[in-house]
């Protein structure tokens, strides 16, 4: 290895792995290292780098100087950030920068640099206490890049919380002004302008605004929030934007979810406005701070995020975006399939052949979600925010696999949409290079005290089941209109006072459908601009008998709860109350 400063190199020999629509000539490998910047270009891009920062300034493209937001400095286009936090402090928003930088790897296929941040006792208080290494891989004959990033908090540290981390990328607003994060989640986006106050109007949190004098007039009348546009993690696999003079694609893939936390239906960014596009490895949102990982007594922890990829395709026809986006998911499917990846120099990432796997003939629970996170209580993977997860859908006969598992000790978790509870498989599986591990049959019986007497809803960790109020016609975002996940529009949470106005939602056994009379949240009722009331909801039933001296046991799955709580208190009668209270 060596100082990036003293190296710059060119090869003329290269391969081809592009699959973009509109391919170009390659013309080998190249590295430039400046004073304050570092240049790699294999021929199809040429990507940017700050030295020693490793702060993304520049990615050049199909006759594009720049794909990036050039108008904004050079710390705010292209970077991995972090918040965090000391115990009982406030959050720190942190963008990465390293003050060490070094060619890790250089031949006729592949350049790797590494830029990295060193802590030390002098720095307690003013950087999060990790050594941070952020890598950059690039491909000869790839349309694109890879990152991936290697934190380390040593023994004996000290202790901290960390909120988020992500890569973000700020594109450029005369370029890029369509937006896709799934196949029907496609748009024209608004500006960044038309979220100021002279274009806009305030909601009720900061990411919410009422477009009122858009520049584009079509867009008049319509909400934009961020939260409108995340997804769960396991369908988060390629999102970004198109500029459609030069047809240009910019794509953030993610092959592997392993580094996420949460597990597969954890909720989180994509894109949005910006027009930004996220890589997102772990965060609070949409769970508050059961998925903020502490680290406390000095304890050891070594993680890797990534390597994300990337992607940049062109095509010759600008007037369908959908070729681009086509284009995209079969790159998305080609990294899945190379995962994990053989490229990364460091270590810390495993290979392949560093991996293990299990397998099962037969779990009884056909679809399945099967999962590998680290060991703990049933369910605890909702909330494991520091290791390592690997997850699988068993087929309908109930087989399933998890493959490429990284060595280290795991519990076997699963549940079953339509079936309350969770199973854990009472063993610790240790997960060794090459290991093959068969469980056999495994049987889950959905916990059960007693017969069903009645049951509100599907336990799928959906409410997708309930009632969806129409928005208010005021505060729409046309995307969502008619749409599956209409439950993503704006301010749904006040149209129960106003289907509810006097009194609270009563469900009647054997009389009320769930699709229509049982709202999708449990709300708090609005008496004011900053006043909340708690509201009391009533499930009433009929049993022709009473067992006395039985116990009666009522199971209530919830799908997120932030800053907020869920009562059921006893009552001799046999109406049940459910009571939110506002904090």
């Amino acid at each position: 290895m060596a100082s990036l400063r003293k190296l710059s190199a060119a090869f003329s020999s290269c391969c081809s792995c592009s699959r973009e629509p509109h391919k170009m000539a390659t013309v080998g490998l190249r590295l430039e290292a400046k004073e304050r910047h570092i240049v790699i270009d294999n021929g199809i891009l040429q990507l940017t780098l700050t030295n020693p920062g490793g702060l993304i300034t520049g990615i050049r493209y199909n006759g594009i100087d720049n794909l990036l937001e050039v108008i904004n400095k050079e710390g705010n286009r292209g970077y991995w950030d972090l918040v965090w936090n000391e115990p009982q402090g406030s959050g720190i928003f942190d963008v990465i920068e390293g003050t060490h930088s070094e060619l890790i790897y250089q031949d006729e296929t592949q350049i790797e640099v590494s830029f990295t941040r060193k802590w030390e006792p002098s720095l307690q208080g003013k950087h999060v206490p990790l050594n941070i290494d952020k890598r950059f891989v690039v491909l000869c004959g790839c349309s694109g890049f890879y990152t991936y990033g290697i934190y380390e908090h040593l023994e004996g540290w000290p202790d901290f919380d960390m909120a988020e981390t992500r890569v973000a990328f700020k594109l450029r607003k005369d370029k890029f002004q369509y937006m896709a994060i799934a196949g029907d989640r496609q748009r024209f986006m608004p500006m960044p302008e038309d979220r100021m106050p002279n274009r806009s109007q305030k909601l009720a949190y900061p990411e919410a605004v009422l477009l009122t004098n858009p520049i584009n007039n079509e867009l008049k009348a319509e909400v934009d929030d961020k939260y409108q546009y995340s997804c769960e993690d396991k369908d988060i696999k390629v999102h970004g934007w198109i500029c459609f003079k030069p047809p240009v694609g910019f794509w953030q893939i993610t092959p592997s979810n392993e580094f996420r936390t949460g597990g597969p239906v954890k909720q989180e960014l994509t894109s949005h406005v910006g027009p930004t596009t996220l890589a997102m490895f772990m965060s609070a949102h949409y769970a508050g701070v059961d998925l903020v990982p502490k680290f406390r007594n000095g304890e050891y922890w070594k993680k890797v995020f990534g390597p994300v990829f990337i992607y940049l395709n062109s095509a010759m026809d600008d007037t369908d975006p959908r070729v681009l986006w086509e284009d995209a998911k079969l790159q998305a499917q080609t990294e899945m399939d190379s995962w994990p990846y053989q490229f990364p120099v460091s270590e810390d990432f495993q290979k392949s052949e560093q991996r293990g796997y299990i397998n099962d003939d037969y779990l009884y629970a056909n679809a399945a979600f099967v999962g590998l996170a680290l060991p703990g209580e049933p369910g605890s993977w909702q909330r494991e925010c520091k290791g390592y997860q690997f997850w699988t859908m068993a087929d309908d006969e109930g087989n399933f696999s998890i493959h490429n598992v990284r060595t280290g000790d795991y519990n076997l978790y699963a549940w079953v949409p339509g079936f309350i509870g969770d199973y854990k498989l009472e063993i610790t599986l240790t997960i060794t290079s090459g290991s093959q591990i068969d469980l056999g049959d495994l049987i889950y019986e959905p916990p059960r005290d007693g017969p069903t007497l009645w049951e509100i809803g599907i336990p799928d960790r959906s409410a997708a089941e309930f009632f969806i109020p129409d928005p208010n016609p005021n505060f729409i975002n046309k995307l969502y209109v008619n749409h599956c996940d209409r439950f993503r529009q704006y301010g749904l949470w006040e149209r129960y006072a106003e289907l509810y106005p006097d009194s609270d939602l009563i469900y009647t056994i054997g009389v009320s459908d769930y699709t229509k009379d049982w709202f999708f949240a449990h709300v708090t009722r609005k008496a004011g601009d900053n006043c909340h009331q708690p509201t009391t909801w009533q499930i009433k039933f009929h049993l022709d008998t009473i067992d006395k001296t039985g116990m009666y046991k009522l199971r209530v799955a919830l799908a997120s709860a932030t800053l907020s709580e869920l009562q059921a208190p006893h009552r001799p009668h046999m109406s049940l109350t459910f009571l939110r209270s506002a904090i």
